[in-house]
Formats: structure tokens, C-alpha cells, sequence
């Protein structure tokens, strides 16, 4: 498995960027989840704010329209709602897909990773979130999973 963090993502503008340069050196753990608006898990979004000011984190949204279609918002939309209802100020990444055949390298890869329960494959809903050390190890949580509880 490659290392996620040096896979090519792009951000809102079209830039490609990958997720050790949106982290920098100050980053020890990356936080990686599909964020949707409409979605039962949405309220998880103040949790992971919470996550995104500690020390050595950097949380990093990709929001994805494929459940549900509970992300159909544009991207000023999109970062509009989150800052105004959550306080979101952690990067929001271009919409993405994280499976099927559309799915995003970055999140090909994480899909590899199995959770607690030894699941591994397609992301199965919003909001699963991986947690990724500078090495490159991947631990995946599910949509149930709350922020609080990753680190």
C-alpha cells in the first residue's frame, strides 16, 4: 500500500496537493474523513473541528455526494454552512467519490485499511474517518465512530 499522505488529492480550487503538504512539518496525525451536509453524522463536524486544533493533528474533509445524495451543495455552499453551523475551519478538499469505479486514488488506498471489527473494502457511508500517522499506517473508524474517540 502506498502512503496515503504522499497520494495527489485536490483542493477546492483544482490545485493538487497532497495531505503531508496541507500538514506540513507540524503535523504528527492526520484526521482523513468524507463529510456530507445532510447527513445523521453531520453533527460530527464539531467534533472534528475540535480534533483539528490540537497540537500535531490536521483534519481533512472530502466531501462526497454518494450517500444519499446528502452532499449536492457547491463548494462556497458547502464551506459557507459548516463555518456558519460548526466553526469549521479545517481544509475542505474538492468533492470527491470514495468508491466505485470513480472512486478517488487517495481513497482507493484508504480502503484498504480494515476497522476494529476487520472490515476493509468500500466505504460504506458518510463520515468514516481514517487516522494516519506520518509513517504512513492507516487505523479506519466508522461513521459511528465519534471524533472524540480517534485519538
Amino acid at each position: 500500500m502506498d502512503n496515503p499522505l504522499d497520494i495527489e488529492i485536490e483542493d477546492m480550487d483544482g490545485k493538487k496537493t497532497t495531505l503531508r503538504e496541507i500538514g506540513e512539518d507540524s503535523t504528527d496525525t492526520w484526521v482523513v474523513v468524507n463529510v456530507a451536509s445532510a447527513c445523521g453524522f453531520t453533527r460530527q463536524y464539531a467534533g472534528l473541528q475540535e480534533l483539528s486544533v490540537k497540537e500535531g493533528v490536521t483534519v481533512v474533509g472530502f466531501p462526497c455526494n454518494q450517500f444519499g445524495a446528502q452532499e449536492p451543495g457547491s463548494h462556497e455552499e458547502i464551506c459557507e454552512f459548516t463555518e456558519s453551523k460548526f466553526g469549521v475551519d479545517f481544509p475542505l478538499m474538492a468533492k470527491v467519490e470514495v468508491k466505485g469505479a470513480g472512486a478517488t486514488p487517495l481513497f482507493e488506498n484508504l480502503s484498504k485499511a480494515q476497522d476494529a471489527g476487520g472490515y476493509e473494502g468500500d466505504i460504506r457511508w458518510n463520515f468514516a474517518k481514517f487516522v494516519i500517522d506520518s509513517d504512513g499506517s492507516v487505523i479506519r473508524f466508522s461513521s459511528r465512530d465519534e471524533p472524540e474517540d480517534l485519538l
